[in-house]
Parts: structure tokens; sequence; C-alpha cells
């Protein structure tokens, strides 16, 4: 069975920091490209920042700077460290596990909530 538990979510005060984990099962996680999205309230689902198979990263603007995207093989967890959080940070984060362009699993969401 395909599983992307994520962990991590809280209560913090802006400029405070959370670091985030997604422990995968029942795939292929070293060939991966993992990616966390987030969703406010109202709001679209956005995508967050992405760690390639090979290593390689991306992070939308709003967040460069700020959040810091990793990987554990060996433990087969994503993590996004996200520090100087702002209030506008504040959402139910997913992390997404594909091959190429398309996301064939996600995880159940975790909630971050940035008071100002």
């Amino acid at each position: 069975e395909v599983q992307l538990l994520e962990s991590g979510g809280g209560s913090v005060q802006a400029g405070g920091s959370l670091r985030l984990s997604c422990t995968a099962s029942g795939f292929t996680f070293d060939d991966s490209d993992m990616g966390w999205y987030r969703q406010a309230p109202g709001n679209e689902c956005e995508l967050v920042s992405t760690i390639s198979s090979d290593g390689s990263t991306y992070y939308v603007d709003s967040v460069k700077g700020r959040f810091t995207i990793s990987q554990d093989n060996s433990k087969k967890t994503s993590y996004l460290q996200m520090s100087s959080l702002k209030h506008e940070d504040t959402a139910t984060y997913y992390c997404a596990a594909g091959v190429g362009c398309a996301w064939d699993y996600w995880g159940q969401g975790t909630q971050v909530v940035v008071s100002s």
C-alpha cells in the first residue's frame, strides 16, 4: 500500500520555524520526485517546492530564502524546513510524489498556522 505520511505542522508565531516531514512507503522513493503544496482557506492549491530524484530543487518566489527542501533516502522522508514564517504561510501543506510530469501520490496534509 502506498502511503505518504506528513507530520510537523502546528501553530507558531510569525518569525518562527517549523519542519515538515513526509515519510513514504509502498513505492520506490529514490526514483521519485517529491513536492510540497499548500492550500490556504479560500485559495487555490499552490506549489511551494520540489526536489527531483537528481537533487535539483525548485521554490516558489514567496518562500525563496526562507524554506529549504531536502530528503533522506535512507529514511524515505522528504523535509520542508520553514523559517521566518509569515502569517501568509498559514495553510494546509501537502506532500506529493511522482515521476515525470505527474504527481502519483499525495499525503493527507498537515496544517500550519502562523500568528502575526
